[in-house]
């Protein structure tokens, strides 16, 4: 419901909520908070890879389509040349 409301935000109500963001801060308090937004959706990825390298790290290695056809006993069978 809450992905919904913001679809329909269009350019004209984010330069309103601009205008007004920057009215309540100020011009100097604004390059501040900007920075600390930035600071923090970084570590937000980070944290994001990391957990999903931590995943596939973890995981059991899958067989490929090729292996999982063969016969077990033609793995272990040495190969003649």
């Amino acid at each position: 419901m809450l992905n919904m409301i913001f679809l329909f935000i269009g350019t004209t109500e984010i330069i309103v909520i601009a205008a007004i963001v920057l009215l309540i801060f100020g011009g100097k308090k604004l390059p501040e908070l900007m920075r600390g937004l930035g600071k923090g959706v970084k570590e937000f990825k980070e944290g994001v890879k990391d957990v999903k390298e931590e995943i596939t790290e973890e995981a059991p290695a899958r067989p490929s389509k090729e292996d999982a056809s063969k016969p077990k006993d033609q793995e272990k069978a040495p190969k003649n040349e």
